[in-house]
């Protein structure tokens, strides 16, 4: 991508869990201006998670309006990151959606998944990712299904349906999706690695037609121009946990890159190679001017999404502002926490898993759990990734979850691995304008990161192994 002489302020939207936001930076990542708006998933049941498409869209416009307003000067151009496995579905000529936007925390589709397992292996071949109702295949098919207006859209030839990515930027360029970025369209399970496009075998297998799919580009692209600011072109789009990635700048191969928000998701660069793991995903990190690369990743589906399960299901109140105290005064739980939230991850790969903790313990000491439980899933992927490429040197800890010093001691003491936290935790739109701005030499690092050095942790070990053995006693290992 190019990086413009003269006009060198960038917009980023961000379309996270918890919240939509648009920052406007500079061309080294600092901030120029902000807004964002609140968002909340309905969760009708135990495996649904879903937004209301027409609410989403209204938060996103007005943070958008309120960031162009406060921006300082002209913008070279504007880019998107969103939420990886959501999807939507829309009208083709006018961009309205007919229907929720579903997270991918949505696991309503579990038994067609199910009903696939034969071609477990086949399929993680050839899309890098494991088969799960996470992604978006089973909950297009759920919607070509159960959603009369879906269904009716589909045979009028009116529909379209792919990654909220695709949608949103649709809407941000004044209409209906013209694409979908490779990075987005490969979590619906429906694209080849090998091609970077819709795959037909895959869309036979999930039941999935063509048609409605916008076709798949780089993430550097062409996607229109902002329709609230007609002179801004939308010129990447991307996901939240690429774009995290490279906010700091270039990337490290010797760095693991765990990025804790709702879920929880920790990164290898492995260049422009795509290295085959057998319990981990492998994809796209990022295309644009001609250029692949790669990424090996864990995913941790319980983090964020577990802490409000915990505060939901115990009443507690302020529990963001009680947690850090809670974990200083439990230096390690008595207990131990099964993490089923939202289902298990990598490398275990079950959509449906207990969720209870073993051992007797107050609120503080549960609290403290839940967080032991998101450091021994990153500690165990961490692990599967050292079987495919060299141990990494250090881990740089970022997101909505960075902020607890009792996590990141932690990390650092079960994995044995020094652990970096930037002082800008929300990397994904400070990446994306990195990836707008036409990666930059000069991209400021934005100061130094905490640092917490790995101590030895007996009771914090034994922990994890009790906790291990929980896990493997569930999966009847």
């Amino acid at each position: 991508m190019h990086r413009p002489e003269t006009e060198t302020a960038f917009l980023v939207v961000d379309q996270g869990g918890h919240a939509s936001r648009a920052i406007v930076f500079d061309a080294r990542g600092r901030p120029l201006a902000a807004a964002a708006r609140a968002i909340r998933a309905r969760r009708p049941d135990e495996l649904r998670a879903e937004y209301d498409g027409a609410a989403l869209w209204a938060q996103v416009a007005a943070a958008v309006r309120e960031a162009l307003a406060a921006a300082p000067g002209p913008l070279a151009a504007a880019g998107l990151a969103t939420q990886r496995s959501n999807v939507a579905c829309w009208d083709r000529h006018s961009g309205e959606p007919l229907g929720p936007v579903i997270s991918w925390q949505d696991r309503r589709a579990w038994r067609a998944v199910e009903a696939l397992r034969a071609r477990e292996a086949w399929i993680h071949e050839r899309t890098g990712l494991f088969l799960t109702p996470h992604y978006g295949a089973s909950k297009l098919r759920w919607c070509l299904e159960r959603l009369p207006e879906v269904r009716r859209a589909h045979e009028e030839g009116r529909l379209g349906f792919g990654p909220m990515a695709a949608w949103l930027a649709g809407r941000l360029a004044g209409g209906a999706a013209r694409a979908a970025d490779v990075v987005n369209a490969s979590r619906t399970q429906l694209v080849a690695l090998e091609t970077r496009d819709w795959d037909e075998e895959l869309l036979r297998l999930f039941g999935v037609p063509r048609d409605p799919l916008p076709p798949v580009v780089p993430n550097a692209w062409g996607y229109g121009s902002l329709e609230a600011a007609p002179e801004v072109p939308l010129a990447l789009v991307t996901g939240d946990q690429n774009a995290a990635l490279f906010a700091y700048g270039e990337l490290d191969e010797a760095t693991a890159y765990v990025n804790a928000g709702t879920g929880t998701f920790v990164l290898r660069t492995t260049g422009s190679r795509r290295v085959r793991a057998g319990r981990l995903l492998s994809g796209v990190l990022h295309e644009g001017g001609g250029r692949v690369e790669y990424v090996l990743e864990g995913t941790v589906n319980g983090a964020g999404s577990a802490l409000a399960w915990f505060e939901r299901t115990y009443g507690v109140e302020d529990l963001t502002g009680r947690l850090e105290g809670w974990l200083a005064q439990v230096p390690v739980s008595p207990l131990v926490f099964l993490n089923g939230v939202s289902g298990l991850g990598s490398p275990f790969w079950r959509a449906r898993f207990p969720v209870r903790f073993e051992g007797e313990g107050g609120l503080a000491e549960k609290a403290a759990a839940v967080v032991e439980s998101i450091v021994f899933m990153l500690a165990v992927n961490l692990e599967e990734q050292a079987r495919y490429l060299p141990a990494p040197r250090r881990v740089r800890l970022t997101g909505g979850l960075a902020n607890l010093d009792g996590l990141a001691q932690r990390l650092a003491d079960l994995t044995g691995l020094v652990v970096e936290r930037p002082p800008e935790l929300e990397a994904t739109a400070r990446g994306a304008a990195f990836l707008l701005a036409g990666r930059p030499a000069d991209w400021e690092p934005g100061g130094a990161p905490d640092v917490f050095e790995p101590r030895a942790n007996p009771g914090l070990e034994a922990n994890y192994a009790r906790w291990r053995a929980a896990v493997e006693r569930e999966l009847g290992r």
